[in-house]
C-alpha cells in the first residue's frame, strides 16, 4: 500500500539521519573533555549543547523505533496466544492504547512547542541556547510516531508483515 510505503520511507530516512546525532554528541564530548582536562579551559557551552543533542536523537528515533518493532512490548501474555489471537489483541492495542497516547502526546507536545517558541524559551546558565528547537522535535517526534502507528495498525489490518513494506 503507497500510504505504508511513504510512512515507513519517512520514518527510515528520518531514522537515519538522527543517528549522525550520536557521533554529533559524542565528538562535542570529547572536545569538552579535552578542553577540560588537557587545556585547564571547559566551554561554557558544550554541555548544554550536548543535552539538546541527545534530547533531538533520543526523541526523534520514536516512529523508527516502532517501524523496526524496537519498542518495549509486553509479551507475557501474547506469547502464549496464537498468531491470529495476538494479532487480534494488536489490533485492539492500537485504538484502545497507542493512538490515544500518540494523541495526546502529539497534542500537547504542539503546544508546548508553539508556547516556547513565542516565549523564545532558552536554557539558564552561562549560555543560554534556545531550547524551542529541542521542543519543537516533541512535536515532530510525536506526529512521526503517531503515523507510524498508523502504518503498523494498517499492517495488522492487512497482514502484512515487515518483510513486504520494507523500504531501506
Amino acid at each position: 500500500m503507497f500510504l505504508i510505503r511513504i510512512i515507513d520511507g519517512l520514518n527510515e530516512v528520518v531514522g537515519r539521519v538522527v543517528a549522525w546525532v550520536a557521533i554529533m554528541f559524542a565528538g562535542l564530548i570529547v572536545y569538552d573533555v579535552v578542553l577540560r582536562y588537557v587545556f585547564h579551559a571547559p566551554t561554557l557551552w558544550a554541555f548544554d549543547l550536548t543535552k539538546q543533542l541527545y534530547g533531538f536523537y533520543f526523541i526523534l528515533l520514536g516512529g523508527y523505533a516502532l517501524r523496526h518493532q524496537a519498542h518495549v512490548r509486553v509479551d507475557l501474555v501474547t506469547d502464549k496466544l496464537s498468531s491470529g489471537l495476538r494479532r487480534v489483541v494488536e489490533l485492539l492495542g492500537y485504538p484502545l492504547f497507542f493512538f490515544p497516547f500518540a494523541w495526546v502526546f502529539a497534542y500537547y507536545s504542539f503546544h508546548f512547542a508553539k508556547l516556547s517558541w513565542e516565549q523564545g524559551e532558552t536554557t539558564y546558565g552561562a549560555t543560554q541556547l534556545p531550547l524551542y528547537p529541542v521542543k519543537i522535535a516533541m512535536a515532530v517526534a510525536a506526529a512521526l510516531l503517531l503515523i507510524q502507528g498508523v502504518s503498523e495498525f494498517l499492517k495488522l489490518i492487512l497482514n502484512k508483515t515487515e518483510e513486504n513494506t520494507n523500504v531501506g
